[in-house]
Parts: C-alpha cells; sequence; structure tokens
C-alpha cells in the first residue's frame, strides 16, 4: 500500500508538470529564451497500444495490431528462474515481453534549451555549438547539413502508472536528465567521434553503404537488420556518432538520425543495457553495439502521433507529412519504446 501511494504521488507530480508547464510555455515564449513546447501528457501523448504486442513465452497473449521483433530476439521460457541474492536465492517467474515507454529525448538547435521543459535555457548562451539546419557553404561547395543537439530523459511511465510487476519488469526509476550532448565534446567533431567507433573506417565505402539497401527495405516491412549495425535503414547512416547529420533531408528526419545516434552512443559507453534478450530478462546485460530491432520511436513533439511507433530505420516520408512547420516546429521529441523481456512474479 505504501509503494501505491507513492507512485500515486509520483504520478500527480508529473500530471501537475503537465499544466504547470501550459503556463511556462507562455511565459518562455514571451520571454524569448527558446523554443516552447507543453511537457509531455502521459495520458494523451503516448501511444499505449504500443506496448503491445505482450507474449508470455513464445505464446502471444495481444497484439493490437503491433508488431515484434522476436524472430530476432527470441522469447524467454514461459517459467523463468532467477537468481537473488538472498534466500531463497532464486525466484521463480513466468518469461513475459512487451514494449516499454521508458525515454524521452528532444533534439533541438539551440544549446542547451529544453523545449518540453517550457523552453527554459539550462546554461548560459554561447556556451556550446549551435545546432542549424540546411545548407552550409564550404570553401569547395555547398552541401546540406544540419546538426542537433540531444537532451535524453528518463521517462518510467509504467513505473509511475503501477503497471506490470514493478519488482521484476519495470525499474524504479525517476524521472532525470539522464545525457545532455552539450556536455559531450565528441558530438561536436565528427574527427574526434571516431574514438568511440573506430570501425567505422571500415564502412565508409560504396559497398557497405549499397548494403544498406537491404536494411531499408526490412526497416520499411518491419523491423532493419542488425547485422547491418552501420546502417540506419532508410535514414543516412549510424556513423559519425555525432550531431551532425548529413544530407539533410528535413527536420523530423534529421532529428530522428541524431536521436538513434545519441542511443547508440550510450550504448557504446554501456550506458544504455540490454534488456530485450532473454539472456537479460533476470538482469540487464552490457551491450556495446546497439540492435536496432530493439527499439521503436514515437513523435511527440512538436505534434504528437499517440497511434503509431516507427522502428527505427524506417523512413519519415512513410508518416512525417505535416509534423513540423517553421519556428516553434522545428525542435523535436520522441518517446524511445524498448522491447521489454522479464521474469515477471
Amino acid at each position: 500500500m505504501r509503494m501505491v501511494k507513492r507512485k500515486s504521488w509520483q504520478l500527480g507530480l508529473v500530471l501537475a508538470a503537465s499544466l504547470l508547464t501550459g503556463v511556462m510555455v507562455q511565459s518562455a515564449s514571451a520571454a524569448g529564451t527558446c523554443g516552447a513546447m507543453p511537457f509531455v501528457n502521459p495520458i494523451t501523448d503516448i501511444c499505449w497500444r504500443c506496448i503491445f504486442p505482450l507474449f508470455i513465452g513464445p505464446v502471444p497473449v495481444a497484439t493490437m495490431g503491433q508488431t515484434d521483433s522476436g524472430a530476432t530476439n527470441g522469447y524467454p521460457p514461459a517459467v523463468c528462474i532467477c537468481p537473488m541474492a538472498a534466500p531463497p536465492w532464486f525466484r521463480v517467474g513466468i518469461g513475459t515481453v512487451f514494449w516499454e515507454p521508458a525515454r524521452v529525448a528532444e533534439a533541438v538547435r539551440t544549446p542547451w534549451c529544453s523545449p518540453t521543459l517550457g523552453g527554459i535555457t539550462l546554461a548560459p548562451p554561447g556556451s556550446s555549438v549551435a545546432g542549424q539546419g540546411g545548407n552550409r557553404t564550404t570553401h569547395a561547395h555547398t552541401e546540406s547539413v544540419s546538426f542537433y543537439h540531444v537532451h535524453w530523459f528518463i521517462y518510467p511511465v509504467m513505473y509511475w502508472f503501477n503497471m506490470m510487476t514493478s519488482q521484476a519488469c519495470v525499474s524504479p526509476e525517476q524521472f532525470d536528465v539522464a545525457f545532455m550532448t552539450e556536455l559531450d565534446p565528441l558530438w561536436n567533431n565528427d574527427e574526434m567521434s571516431f574514438i568511440l567507433n573506430p570501425e567505422a573506417v571500415l564502412f565508409n565505402n560504396p559497398v557497405a553503404q549499397a548494403a544498406c539497401a537491404a536494411d531499408c527495405l526490412a526497416a520499411s516491412a518491419g523491423f532493419p537488420l542488425d547485422p547491418l549495425f552501420w546502417c540506419l535503414g532508410c535514414q543516412v547512416g549510424l556513423h559519425p556518432l555525432s550531431g551532425t547529420v548529413k544530407p539533410h533531408e528535413s527536420g523530423l528526419a534529421s532529428s530522428t538520425v541524431a536521436v538513434e545516434r545519441l542511443h547508440a552512443t550510450l550504448h557504446r559507453a554501456l550506458v544504455a543495457m540490454d534488456v530485450s534478450t532473454p539472456a537479460a530478462m533476470c538482469l540487464p546485460l552490457p551491450a556495446p553495439i546497439m540492435q536496432k530491432t530493439w527499439y521503436k520511436t514515437q513523435l511527440l513533439r512538436p505534434i504528437p502521433t499517440p497511434l503509431m511507433a516507427h522502428p527505427y530505420g524506417r523512413s519519415t516520408t512513410l508518416w512525417g507529412a505535416g509534423k513540423e512547420f517553421p519556428i516553434q516546429g522545428e525542435d523535436f521529441a520522441y518517446m524511445i519504446w524498448r522491447r521489454r523481456a522479464c521474469c515477471a512474479y
């Protein structure tokens, strides 16, 4: 009962923040700090049917028209056993698979600006490289380039709502800012980002890039191909792991690439972990190479899409028409859905 009361208090705080930031949006816009958007509303903005399909072992309990990447990642057994640090030293549970809304990522053009927190600026202007979109002129030619900073938020909405079994399937996390690329010197420098992904030199050739066409077809029909880890489906390549995206096709497409690159960076730094495979149903495991089939994105801002989430690498032209607009609609926020395999009890 104490756990339920605490979660009710946390949920009430989040809903109050949603109303409060509605006022902050107006004041921040009037002050001209940076583009402001309403705080993410956990009731209306989240694609709740995207939790499905729900599996007990390999058996689908409910799908709600959603797809799963189980053919690649597998399913836990229907009856599972996990070790414990105290007597009786193990627990018996039910192998479960579902999709969890766990993180919010915002891609912004103005350093330190947080549109989803009411348009506040978290540091003095000019203390980091500014983002941009459109054409950039170099000494040799004009190229279409964009640059976005990404802010990574822990957003444990299922824990707030006490959905599933909190001891096994949902981590007892709190809302927090987990990472900001303004603090990462590698994010602003394509050459320095080579430190985190030296294997990128192997894929900077026409043959490796041509293989990404198969990844695009797979992402369009379902989920991308994990063996082609240097590709991002129909989007530009995964490398470099920086905020520079070229060619710049649209704000929606470029911001999606920036978010997925940061996610790959967090995996490489062992900040993001594997919670999606049967091997990780008891405890998250290190995963230095991000598997694209573990994740989906859902657009939250500037225009929410509460009925759909998309696998990494799927082209934004299939669903992104009318989802961005000048000035107030050129910064973006995404819900990051992750496949969750756990031993529920």
